[in-house]
């Protein structure tokens, strides 16, 4: 899959110091220029759904399972590889010092109409949420979020890099 992007923190620098690699993946689905995206409204921002995979799960299989708990998608085709973004991270606990994760993502196509979310209880305290939305309108959002905002997460430049290369691609 093709390497769209590499980013390392501002907070890191080399050597990176005890690092662990997470392999993520995300999903792509858009109804003309509308995309299935997740607010989180600790964050205010809109990412793509989809999350890390777990120890000896595929890629694809992780998406799904990402894709049904988090935005309760049905019936979820993968259509195409996406790309890979690739980012270091500063990782807050006492075992290691940073994450390499390694995000693939996939055009997907699922069933219109969404089932129950199973959403983790840290995703429910952080006010999460699967919308519909106009692409355009989530980078315009994401962008002054990362200006304006104090409480940004840090994947809010993952995911606002991603939302523009999926426009370049896909939606223009």
């Amino acid at each position: 899959m093709q390497l769209l992007h590499t980013h390392v923190h501002p907070e890191l620098s080399a050597p990176f110091g005890r690092k662990f690699y997470r392999p993520a993946s995300r999903g792509i689905i858009i109804n003309g220029e509308d995309i299935l995206l997740l607010y989180t409204a600790r964050y205010d921002d809109y990412s793509l759904p989809g999350g890390g995979v777990d120890a000896n799960e595929h890629i694809e299989n992780g998406l799904i399972r990402e894709l049904e708990e988090e935005t309760g998608a049905r019936n979820i085709r993968i259509l195409s590889e996406f790309g890979r973004y690739r980012e270091m991270r500063p990782w807050h606990k006492d075992d290691y010092d940073c994450v390499d994760m390694e995000s693939f993502c996939y055009v997907c196509q699922i069933d219109p109409q969404l089932a129950e979310t199973r959403l983790e209880s840290h995703e429910i305290s952080n006010g999460m949420r699967p919308v519909w939305i106009n692409i355009h309108q989530a980078i315009a959002h994401n962008v002054n979020t990362m200006a304006a905002s104090p409480k940004k997460g840090l994947s809010i430049i993952r995911e606002t890099f991603l939302l523009r290369q999926i426009v370049a691609e896909l939606i223009d």
